[in-house]
């Protein structure tokens, strides 16, 4: 809990006027512009006060003939800036105004001349504490920035309003993840990044090895130190026979004269040393004969042996396989991580590093695991209207202006529930009434995203599940139903992007799912392990996973997933 300011002697301190009073920053000597400015009143009761803020200048501009300057600073708490004013007895204003400027100063808090700002407060500077000037031209100029400029400023473009209001919102939905299912008696599992199996099946990962380094250092090495010939080996099996030989002779001589085992011993320690470093010798130099350029293979195929895992491993698409081991022991589980897929896309949906939110419940069904998703799409919605309603505020006015309005109607909305096959009757009879689609509508088909978006948009006008999938298009592990060709599957739709989250009812009956593995054409070994789960108490149990960038996609209303990632991976790029 933040530390209530009293003035120290030799300290700024927050003064209390009546009741109200402004809190210091735990861990840091200043008032957060967010307890000043985030107050129902805009913090006019706090007038009168002495604060030490911090920030970064985003406009500045001296006034009065260079008497003093306005600054307004922001510091990231908030997507408000504080107003403050800056006598030039201070210090030297050039040095304060240009945008991107960091200071930190103490003052008084006051309220501005009526009618002159929008703001209901601004800081009046007492004293410059510490700047950080900006160097050169900043490379952020003042005008209106494309979130597409700023990906190539991957490092300053948080200092943006629209970045940093991303960055909190996205804040806010990873704490409303943790807090939803902490209160429902989940538990956090830390699921590995570096795995030996697949989840998706789609084989589009990214491969961990450190056969390359090793093959790089190795060539390396048998330019300067060329490889022992035949010649060369043959030449060191010489020289061990040869003093093998003779450290036999020796002994032979010597027990002849009647030499004791200690006296043998003592006369043969040189020779026999000679041996054994030979022996050294021609093990090495067999050992590098063998060395050759390129990868090491084995019967045509790269052999994986001598990688770091002793076999291939990858970066995972997926926590699901592993979080069920733990679901299947301590029932309510659930993974929030980073995932990769090596998928050459440039689609403003794809990324090659995202996060998943990945549940599992054990004694659960396919109907729990939809009430699942809603109630946790729901709180989510709530949560951001509750507490970053000033940050969705900032997207409505620049990205989306129904954002806030979705987020509304999510929350407040009873999700809709359709099966595949009446999903695409829905679609069919859109299509035979005039409805055009890139993508072709019938049974069997993965529906695309503009089909997903026609349902929850135009056809429902709110998100829905769609569940039972043909089992052709669904992975391995989802539990095959009795008609024997859909599965146990559902999916989230939601308006803007169309699939939010995936999920099913796992296939915990043993026979059924290793048969589904050799369907697939997957070889069992790697999935071992995970067929065991069914061998030694299998229960029912189900799960889902959410795009995490893609539930601020729809929060926000940003179109590309690029932007909402602090950092993006994807084909040609990963800066930083």
């Amino acid at each position: 809990m933040a530390d209530e300011i009293v003035p120290p002697a030799n300290e700024l301190a927050a003064v209390a006027l009546g009741n109200d009073t402004v809190q210091k920053a735990q861990f840091s000597n200043r008032v957060l512009i967010k307890s000043i400015l985030g107050r129902p009143d805009g913090g006019a009761s706090l007038a009168g006060q002495k604060v030490r803020i911090g920030g970064w200048v985003k406009t500045g501009r001296e006034q009065g003939k260079g008497a003093f300057a306005f600054l307004a600073v922001n510091d990231g708490s908030c997507p408000a800036n504080l107003q403050v004013m800056v006598d030039s007895s201070l210090y030297d204003l050039s040095k304060l105004v240009a945008t991107g400027t960091c200071v930190t100063v103490d003052g008084v808090l006051k309220l501005p001349p009526e009618g002159k700002d929008k703001q209901m407060i601004e800081l009046s500077v007492e004293k410059v504490i510490d700047v950080g000037t900006v160097e050169d031209k900043y490379p952020l100029p003042k005008t209106k920035l494309t979130l597409e400029f700023l990906r190539d400023m991957l490092h300053l473009r948080s200092r943006t309003n629209s970045i940093s209001a991303i960055a909190r919102i996205r804040n806010a939905l990873a704490f409303a993840t943790h807090s939803f299912f902490q209160e429902h008696s989940f538990l956090y599992v830390h699921t590995p990044i570096i795995t030996t199996s697949d989840c998706e099946g789609a084989g589009e990962m990214f491969q961990v090895t450190t056969l390359i380094n090793h093959t790089e250092q190795v060539e390396k090495d048998l330019i300067v130190n060329p490889p022992p010939t035949e010649a060369d080996v043959e030449a060191a099996r010489l020289i061990v026979k040869e003093r093998g030989a003779a450290v036999k002779q020796l002994k032979a001589q010597l027990k002849d004269a009647g030499a004791t085992k200690e006296e043998i011993d003592a006369a043969t320690t040189a020779p026999v040393g000679e041996l054994t470093s030979a022996k050294a010798n021609l093990a090495q130099i067999e050992e590098r004969s063998k060395l050759k350029p390129g990868l090491p293979k084995k019967d045509g195929k790269i052999d994986y042996s001598n990688d770091f895992f002793s076999r291939q491993a990858f970066l995972t698409v997926s926590g699901q396989l592993q979080v069920e081991t733990y679901a299947c022991a301590l029932s309510s589980v659930y993974t929030f991580g980073p995932t990769f897929r090596a998928e050459n896309s440039h689609t403003t949906r794809h990324l090659a590093e995202f996060w998943m939110v990945e549940p599992e419940i054990a004694f659960a069904d396919l109907q729990d695991d939809m009430n699942c998703a809603e109630a946790y799409v729901k709180y989510m919605c709530k949560w951001l209207l509750e507490k970053c309603y000033d940050d969705m505020e900032l997207m409505a006015k620049n990205f989306d202006r129904g954002c806030i309005e979705r987020l509304q109607l999510v929350a407040s909305t009873p999700f809709g529930r359709i099966t595949y096959t009446e999903a695409i009757e829905l679609l069919e009879r859109a299509v035979a009434e005039g409805k055009k689609f890139e993508n072709n509508v019938e049974w069997g088909i993965d529906l695309a995203s503009e089909h997903e978006r026609y349902l929850t948009e135009v056809m429902f006008q709110k998100p829905i599940i769609v569940y039972n999938y043909p089992k052709g298009i669904k992975a391995f592990y989802m539990r095959l139903n009795d008609d024997g060709k859909t599965v146990a599957a559902m999916d989230v739709l939601v308006p803007k992007v169309g699939e939010l989250i995936g999920g099913s009812q796992r296939e915990e009956r043993y026979d059924v799912i290793t048969q589904r593995i050799k369907e697939m054409g997957l070889p069992i070994e790697p999935y071992k392990w995970y067929i065991d789960l069914r061998r030694y108490g299998t229960v029912k149990h189900c799960g889902f996973g959410l795009g995490f960038e893609r539930m601020i996609l729809f929060a926000t209303g940003i179109d590309n997933i690029r932007d909402v990632i602090p950092f993006p991976r994807y084909p040609g790029k990963a800066d930083l």
